[in-house]
């Protein structure tokens, strides 16, 4: 348990969610009267009247811990921005769904009161680097917390993605695509696509088919050190490349993919109220405790 206390905290916010601008305001106020120094993202601070905006390496100078409001979306754009900061995030559920912020708007201050004062758990995940490459030119493409995805363009047809594992030929899928995740992602488009859910914490790979058109290709995890590279063969227009499903990119046939464990990591401040497993729980629908269960968890 961390027993740093925080007092300076940047706050960044999904723009479209309604009374955003409210909620971050009070936020804002309710920080401000508990002696801490608070700093804006640019975009929600339009929304916010007599606040100053910063762009987002100068809100993590400025910050010693980031709140995100909003959803898993906008904890993968912040992610994205914040690769390469090692400035712990703590996300803010705004939405009916979601992994990443695992703490609801009402139990917001409970949660800050903890963590300004030093009461509070973080967790880094881990991240994967993604590079394309097309003829001679190396394009790095960025970050990714939860996963890369190759999927087929505009006609119905199967793509052909030859994948080697440190320099040696595994195999070539046929079908839709591939999903590439991180453990953080396994609950993501790879959970919809049939492959396995690993907890947080383990630095594994997961490369899932997306409709494979021979049915034993199954999803595969390979350890942190893996090097993957993806060869797109195609005869059509190509596929595209999905980043966190934040960034898009065009591949073509013969380009290569790279994907790697990054260096980077994301901090995330961990819900004081429920365990990863409880969340899980919850947003699968898997059914409360049985009372045995939930008599031993009271006893604690």
């Amino acid at each position: 348990m961390k027993m740093m206390k925080i007092k300076k905290i940047g706050i960044v916010a999904n723009i479209e969610k309604e009374k955003i601008a409210d909620h971050v305001k009070s936020l804002k106020e309710w920080l401000e009267g508990k002696g801490v120094e608070v700093f804006l993202e640019m975009e929600i601070s339009k929304k916010v009247a007599n606040s100053v905006g910063f762009k987002w390496k100068e809100l993590a100078k400025k910050s010693e811990m980031i709140v995100a409001l909003g959803g898993d979306g906008t904890m993968l754009r912040t992610a994205h921005y914040l690769a390469g900061h090692r400035v712990p995030v703590l996300g803010i559920n705004l939405g009916s769904f979601g992994y990443l912020t695992e703490v609801n708007l009402n139990e917001i201050h409970s949660t800050l009161e903890l963590i300004i004062s030093g009461k509070f758990v973080t967790e880094k995940r881990m991240m994967l680097d993604v590079s394309i490459k097309h003829s001679k030119t190396v394009t790095n493409a960025g970050s990714v917390l939860n996963d890369v995805v190759i999927n087929r363009g505009d006609l119905s047809r199967m793509n052909e993605l030859e994948m080697e594992v440190n320099g040696r030929y595994l195999t070539t899928y046929k079908g839709d695509g591939l999903i590439v995740s991180t453990p953080t992602g396994s609950t993501a488009y790879s959970l919809s696509a049939g492959g396995p859910i690993v907890f947080p914490g383990n630095d594994l790979i997961i490369v899932n088919p997306i409709c494979p058109h021979t049915l034993t290709n199954r999803p595969i995890i390979f350890s942190e050190d893996s090097n993957l590279k993806i060869t797109l063969w195609s005869k059509d227009k190509g596929a595209m490349l999905t980043l966190d499903g934040q960034e898009a990119y065009k591949i073509k046939s013969g380009d290569v993919v790279t994907i790697k464990k990054s260096r980077h990591a994301t901090t995330l401040v961990l819900s004081p109220y429920r365990s990863y497993g409880e969340i899980l729980r919850s947003k699968l629908g898997w059914g409360d405790l049985p009372p045995g269960a939930k008599k031993r968890k009271n006893a604690k």
